[in-house]
């Protein structure tokens, strides 16, 4: 007996990605719907890549009961209306949106990371889903704050287009080719042109100066890994289609040698360790397409404190920074909470 699985915003880049993973990974659901706007309502989107087709569902007239868990990709306005409908309905909304990550009353999860955490859904019925930022970097954080404690964080990131949707995609591409063949470039997606360019701003600007997708990385660390962390974070835009990037440094409470953390990462769930200090011994974000790891290279000592290390973080923001984490979400709480069969 397998699961009811509504997908919310199943038209979308995320949406659709949550799609394919629940078929490559054999989720074990029963009856699937896609839902979307009422723009949507009608067309057909694939299961994955098995041949299969789901007519989208119009969100206003869905109901919700007898369905068990809903993976919103909708975004926070529509989640705002639909999310507390569909956890009233009895079905356990898992939200990739940003709305609900800070609610005290709400799981923020990274499976890898803090799966003893997901107990908390029953008091919304709502599970939220982390920043793609944000969640590739925890998996990598976690086994070597385990061993050595993680005092401060220094993260620089260098973030794809697809996190800006459909549109952040198209307006990379429409703009190379307009350098190209001499057109005009125009913005509209991005504040400024991103196309061999790169944008020192995602999100908006909050009063110290930082932005909202900084900020999200500092708060969201704090709640899913450590409070006692100390995080700073500069969140940039590059012209890549898929794939964020992070360069991150590490202070420690105990000593932890490169060699060591190589160790402890190359044992790690959800990590590929590729690191060999040689031409082409570490991953871009070209080669993370389509992948669900995190993959983690450069790894070495920092001599400028005590305790330091360098790491290079690069996963498919679509897939572990969004989709992925979304389905493995489903996955831990069918096992541990709402079993079939």
């Amino acid at each position: 007996m397998g699961y009811k699985i509504v997908v919310v915003g199943a038209t979308g880049n995320v949406g659709r990605e949550m799609l394919n993973v629940l078929v490559e990974r054999e989720f074990p659901y029963d009856e699937l719907a896609a839902v979307a706007s009422s723009r949507s309502q009608g067309s057909e989107i694939e299961i994955g890549d098995t041949g299969k087709m789901l007519k989208v569902q119009n969100i206003e007239h869905f109901d919700f009961a007898g369905w068990d868990m809903a993976l919103f990709a909708a975004g926070s306005a529509a989640t705002k209306e639909y999310a507390p409908k569909a956890a009233a309905a009895g079905c356990v909304v898992i939200d990739n949106s940003s709305l609900y990550r800070m609610d005290p009353d709400v799981p923020l999860i990274v499976p890898e990371v803090n799966p003893e955490a997901i107990s908390g859904y029953t008091k919304r019925n709502i599970i939220a889903n982390p920043n793609c930022s944000t969640a590739q970097m925890v998996v990598a954080l976690k086994p070597l704050h385990d061993v050595a404690i993680i005092k401060r964080v220094v993260v620089s990131t260098y973030q794809s287009v697809s996190g800006a949707g459909k549109g952040g995609m198209d307006e990379l591409f429409e703009q190379s080719r307009a350098i190209f063949v001499g057109d005009p470039k125009e913005n509209h997606v991005f504040t400024k042109q991103i196309a061999f360019n790169v944008i020192p701003h995602i999100d908006s600007f909050l009063d110290d100066g930082s932005t909202k997708e900084e900020w999200k990385m500092v708060v969201e660390t704090k709640k899913i890994l450590d409070p006692k962390i100390k995080l700073t974070a500069t969140c940039v835009r590059v012209p890549v289609f898929v794939g964020h990037s992070e360069s991150i440094n590490i202070e420690f409470e105990k000593e932890l040698s490169a060699s060591d953390a190589q160790k402890i990462l190359r044992d790690a769930p959800g990590i590929m360790l590729v690191d060999k200090r040689e031409d082409e011994g570490y991953v871009t974000p070209v080669e993370c397409v389509g992948d669900g790891a995190t993959f983690i290279s450069r790894v070495r000592e920092d001599p400028t404190v005590e305790n330091g290390l360098n790491i290079w973080c690069v996963s498919d923001n679509l897939r572990k920074g969004a989709a992925l984490n979304a389905v493995q979400i489903a996955e831990l709480l069918g096992r541990k909470h709402l079993k079939k069969g």
